[in-house]
């Protein structure tokens, strides 16, 4: 029979709830899961929490060791890959907000692969700058223009005679 798993937790049982209900992540959740059920005695052996948790055993005895070294805080970091750094940013960035803000905007996303060359140095690709512009800066191509109630008369009448109609 395994033994009776020891940790001495230093947060109460309602801490733990509390911050289970605000956890963000489900990472986070389920740390906290495991912290909540030993403090409150619903588990006793890290066989217990493996399944309950649908957990390797080498997960749980993993998250064990974190709280034991850096306490709640530790457990909880969530590391992430850190991806590849941005292409424009910078002065390089602030311009081109600017300018897609501007009544002038762009025509298209190849116009503005362009205006990074001559403006900032930057050779981009164009689905690079798509994808930034479109997902990363969330931006339309132009500033959205007033429409115009109805078409302008003259030119209604300047149609119609041409074409006959009148």
């Amino acid at each position: 029979m395994a033994g009776r798993l020891v940790l001495e937790i230093a947060e109460s049982a309602e801490y733990l709830e509390k911050s289970l209900k605000q956890a963000k992540s489900a990472a986070q959740k389920e740390r906290l899961q495991m912290l909540w059920w030993l403090k409150t005695g619903q588990v006793t052996q890290h066989q217990q929490l493996s399944q309950r948790l649908g957990r390797s055993p080498a997960s749980i005895t993993r998250w064990l060791h974190k709280y034991r070294q850096g306490g709640l805080a530790e457990l909880l970091t969530i590391k992430s890959a850190p991806g590849a750094p941005a292409k424009i940013q910078g002065e390089a960035l602030e311009k081109l907000q600017q300018r897609l803000q501007s009544p002038e905007g762009f025509s298209s996303y190849g116009a503005i692969v362009e205006w990074l060359e001559q403006e900032c140095n930057l050779k981009l690709k164009y689905d690079t700058v798509n994808r930034f512009v479109s997902q990363t800066l969330k931006a339309k191509l132009k500033v959205p223009r007033p429409v115009s109630a109805g078409q302008a008369p003259a030119a209604v009448a300047s149609f119609e005679q041409t074409s006959g109609l009148s």
